[in-house]
């Protein structure tokens, strides 16, 4: 995919840190050991096929041009095989397009996230952590984090390569990110507050609508003409690697849905389609309809 020069350099270098004290109260996309061992289990919805009943931030926001949003757009050029460039290229675009958003529905103002590239270990706003955990956004410093190594598990071990498949780690992480200032993972950690034993089913509602929110995106790339043939699959491959049977059947083999934090791959790229296919905020709404 092609992507332009974002207005900013939204992605920082960091330098490893020492292993210490393990972070607290950070939002998963798609660790693939750290969701089997539980450490991202923090947030998400009610169970059950009703889900529950919360206040969109989302209805306000003006649905996007409805395109046939079915097809990859052949022969857009390739971008640079940089892949922190091409990093660069990803989350200034995202940024940008969910600040155009924010402004068209006249929501609270976006604040651009910062990308933070690290090897090995790192430490954040929500204490320390390593590349064992996945990539995963700190609600307390409202940044993403991430170890480019991520990126080989999920091509080599997971079979999901692709720039697009790229994109769609980093477009979810910020979906956390706008899940974090538009109030939902208020929302979110009152009813889990309420109901500590459905916290795995907060945290899979979460998770999906992010899910989602990452298709949204995709969805303006798609009406920009900057996809290129194959694109679409890679990212829905990328939501299918990630999912926690998936996970679970690669890193231990055995399956158990009682202890999935981020939903299953079926459930991981139904979502993530319907954001694409939509171009709506709105319509991502996991948390009143069935999974």
């Amino acid at each position: 995919m092609r992507l332009p020069k974002p207005k900013r350099d939204d992605v920082r270098i960091v330098p490893s840190t020492p292993r210490g004290k393990a972070m607290g109260g950070a939002v998963g996309g798609g660790g693939l050991i750290g969701i089997v061992v539980g450490i991202l289990a923090l947030l998400g919805v009610f169970a059950g096929s009703g889900g529950i009943n919360y206040n969109s931030p989302f209805d306000q926001f003006p649905q996007a041009p409805q395109g046939a949003a079915q097809d990859a757009v052949p022969g857009a050029p390739s971008t640079s095989n940089d892949l922190v460039d091409f990093l660069r290229f990803a989350t200034g675009d995202i940024n940008d397009f969910w600040s155009a958003r924010f402004n068209q529905a006249g929501a609270t103002r976006y604040r651009p996230t910062i990308v933070n590239v690290f090897t090995g270990s790192v430490r954040t706003g929500c204490g320390n952590a390593t590349s064992d955990v996945g990539p995963f956004y700190c609600p307390a410093d409202q940044q993403v984090y991430l170890d480019v190594a991520f990126f080989r598990e999920l091509d080599q071990r997971f079979r999901a390569p692709g720039d697009f498949a790229q994109a769609y780690v980093v477009a979810h992480e910020i979906g956390h990110h706008v899940q974090n200032i538009t109030g939902i993972f208020a929302q979110v950690d009152r009813a889990r507050r309420a109901d500590p034993g459905q916290a795995n089913q907060l945290s899979i509602r979460t998770e999906l609508q992010a899910d989602c929110l990452a298709g949204v995106w995709g969805h303006s790339t798609y009406e920009r003409g900057l996809l290129e043939s194959g694109d679409l699959e890679e990212g829905l491959a990328a939501a299918a690697a990630v999912g926690d049977d998936r996970i679970q059947s690669q890193v231990t083999g055995q399956v158990n849905p009682e202890t999935w934090t981020h939903g299953s791959s079926e459930q991981r790229t139904k979502w993530f389609r319907r954001g694409f296919d939509s171009g709506d905020p709105a319509s991502c709404d996991t948390f009143s309809n069935d999974l």
